[in-house]
């Protein structure tokens, strides 16, 4: 017989963090005993899956030394680095609890915000996400960036996407199993959990600064990932190509129109070479960002086409066999 799913599955992904994790650890630790006093948890009713993404440091060795040694903590190797939001993915693939909780693992995410997260959710909602009141330690490059894109993809898209939030949430059985049927390759997941519905709320939180080290997302990962959150939700990039096409023919117009009446009815010359290449420059640019838009769209349609895995395990580690399913 398969044993009792848990009641709560907390997936962590990690990337290069063997400095944080002997403190992740024991701030783990701290959220199960809260778990224990507020929510009469037992030793069976959690379990805690990391995900270590690909690192290059020890963060392997120390996570599979701890996991094999300590009961209701497991460690999903990826075979290589596949992103952020993949290795989400293969962690709430795995998770068995009637409840799953998403966090980082670089202790911006406080674990015992958890717990609250958890509360809210009993009282009768499928989906709460922590919305950030303050977030230390982060450059105003990236507070105004992030702040503009999720404001822009709210209104391109035709359904709500909370905004201030990351993939720091908790959801119900019944809406990650909707997500695990889902296999887009070009993840957003907290796109992919509005876009599911039910009764969706938000919790306040104060995040904090890294405990260690330095942001792993660049701005080349943070333009990707914005990329995907529009596309993967919106078309407007396609018709806002189809837009410029029109203006651009409409002025076109207005200007052969000018050129006709300077040429029939003035004795006025007209140099050309300055106006060409205005007019060929402009049009050039417009056409390419058409088809740059028109090009990403066909990249993400070819990737889903040839129906790869999202991501492959190389071992689950834990102090005992994992129970399947």
């Amino acid at each position: 017989m398969p044993a009792k799913p848990p009641l709560l599955s907390l997936v962590i992904p990690v990337y290069n963090e063997e400095k944080t994790i002997p403190e992740l650890v024991k701030r783990l630790r701290g959220l199960l005993t809260i778990l224990k006093e507020k929510h009469r948890f037992g030793k069976e009713d959690t379990e805690i899956l990391f995900v270590n993404d690909g690192s290059r440091d020890g963060t392997f060795d120390v996570l599979k030394k701890f996991c094999e040694s300590e009961p209701g903590f497991f460690l999903l190797n990826l075979s290589r680095n596949y992103g952020h939001q993949l290795a989400i993915t293969a962690g709430i693939d795995t998770a068995r609890g009637e409840t799953v909780a998403v966090m980082d693992g670089d202790l911006q995410d406080p674990p015992e915000f958890v717990a609250d997260l958890y509360a809210k959710m009993s009282e009768g909602f499928d989906v709460v996400y922590a919305r950030r009141k303050k977030r230390e330690g982060e450059s105003f490059f990236k507070l105004i960036t992030a702040h503009v894109f999720y404001r822009i993809l709210k209104k391109l898209t035709r359904f709500e996407i909370p905004i201030d939030t990351g993939d720091f949430r908790i959801m119900s059985r019944r809406v990650t199993n909707v997500l695990v049927s889902m296999k887009e390759q070009h993840r957003y997941i907290r796109g992919l959990i509005a876009w599911i519905g039910f009764r969706q709320t938000g919790l306040e939180y104060d995040r904090d600064e890294r405990f260690d080290g330095e942001t792993k997302f660049s701005v080349s990962k943070m333009l990707k990932f914005a990329l995907d959150g529009i596309t993967s939700f919106s078309s407007a990039p396609l018709k806002f190509s189809s837009y410029l096409g029109f203006t651009s023919a409409f002025f076109g117009a207005l200007y052969t129109i000018y050129i006709l009446y300077l040429k029939l009815f003035t004795d006025n010359t007209i140099q050309g070479w300055t106006s060409v290449m205005i007019v060929a420059l402009v049009l050039g640019g417009i056409q390419l960002i058409a088809l740059g838009m028109i090009g990403e769209y066909l990249s993400r349609v070819h990737d889903q086409s040839k129906n790869r895995p999202l991501y492959v395990i190389e071992k689950i580690y834990s102090s005992k066999p994992k129970s399947k399913k």
